[in-house]
């Protein structure tokens, strides 16, 4: 009786020295990400990136073409890309810094018009000097634009080793692993890179779509003061889900408001357009591309959004979401991590399965 209490003993201390192990872990391993995020983070973008043109530079592997060409083709496209994006940007929010001084002097007049109309306090916003601030910060805001020029070189730098280790892995696993298992391993690894480079293909198209259509909507049915800028927001904030596509609509609300005011008409038309738009993309559109088996718990994207937006700011911000969801297709396709799959996801698709088994016993059970 003794000795099995005894082991109970230990057996309970095994636990609690592992629990403890592991909340050590989780948090050397925060700080050595938050430490290195210079050089983590460009990583992490690169392996992210990577999975959307691993499959053609294997495939032209497979055509003879020797990898060296097919990845300086990538990259080329890529560094384009990115170049245009990066001075479009800057331009876009030079603009907004310089006008947004106007505009929000604007803002405070209306709003002292509807304090004194309704006898509401609003003097404490002047002791804030918000628009000062928003402008600065968005000064600092274009100038980092350029330091993220030395990331896209890191980015750059690791995207080549991958790429070009990319038609050469499959060798590589048949010399590390047995006959037996080298084909499931294959299997597992081939799954997960063409999930996750058909997740993030497919939600930066969704993103893009949801850009151009504010672009559009905001310039062509609302004619408000710098569309661009709008469409290029909500493309970025489109990758987190639903907190994104608010705070992607606050902005040009905002400004519609104070362009027109006090005619109400085009404040009211951006707000049920943008609310439109995200409601369109967001519950239809993107469910159909994506599919139920994507879709992650919001408790899970706002902690994601919480921890990765404080381990690398605004950058962890936008890609906490695409981390999650590759975190979870890893998950789904490792059996041993199927559990931690079910609970990162929404649970829709499991109702749904839940659901039709129990019709068919609801059925048997009736009387006949």
């Amino acid at each position: 009786m003794e000795d099995r209490r005894l082991r109970r003993i230990e057996m309970a201390s095994q636990r609690m020295s592992v629990l403890f192990l592991a909340i050590l872990t989780l948090i050397a391993l925060g700080t050595v990400l938050r430490a290195g995020r210079s050089v983590v983070l460009p990583l992490i973008v690169a392996m992210l990136v990577s999975n959307i043109f691993i499959p053609f530079v294997r495939k032209a592997a497979q055509k003879g073409i020797h990898p060296f060409l097919s990845v300086s083709v990538v990259l080329c496209f890529f560094v384009g890309i990115c170049l245009i994006a990066l001075v479009a940007i800057h331009a876009r929010i030079v603009t907004l810094a310089q006008a947004f001084p106007r505009y929000y002097a604007s803002l405070l007049t209306l709003a002292q018009s509807l304090a004194n109309d309704y006898d509401l306090p609003v003097n404490f916003w002047e002791g804030f000097n918000l628009g000062d601030k928003v402008a600065a910060h968005l000064f600092n805001l274009s100038g980092s634009l350029v330091s993220l020029l030395s990331n896209l070189v890191l980015i750059i730098i690791f995207m080549v080793f991958i790429l070009l280790g990319a038609p050469h892995f499959e060798y590589k696993l048949r010399k590390a692993f047995s006959v037996n298992s080298v084909d499931r391993v294959q299997s597992i690894l081939e799954k997960i890179s063409s999930q996750v480079g058909r997740y993030l293909v497919t939600q930066t198209l969704i993103s893009a779509a949801t850009g151009i259509m504010v672009w559009l909507f905001l310039a062509f049915f609302v004619g408000v003061d710098f569309p661009i800028t709008w469409g290029i927001l909500a493309f970025f904030l489109n990758f987190i889900p639903t907190i994104g596509s608010i705070v992607a609509s606050v902005p040009p609300i905002l400004f519609a408001l104070v362009q027109f005011y006090p005619d109400l008409g085009p404040f009211t038309t951006a707000t049920l357009g943008l609310l439109l738009i995200q409601m369109i993309m967001g519950n239809f559109l993107t469910p159909k591309l994506m599919g139920d088996r994507l879709n992650i718990s919001p408790v899970v994207v706002l902690l994601s959004l919480l921890l990765w937006g404080w381990l690398w700011g605004i950058a962890g911000a936008l890609l906490s979401v695409p981390i999650a969801s590759v975190i979870k297709i890893v998950c789904e396709n490792v059996t041993v991590l199927n559990p931690v799959s079910a609970l990162m996801g929404s649970g829709r698709t499991f109702r749904r399965e839940f659901e039709k088994r129990s019709i068919p016993s609801e059925k048997r059970s009736e009387p006949n």
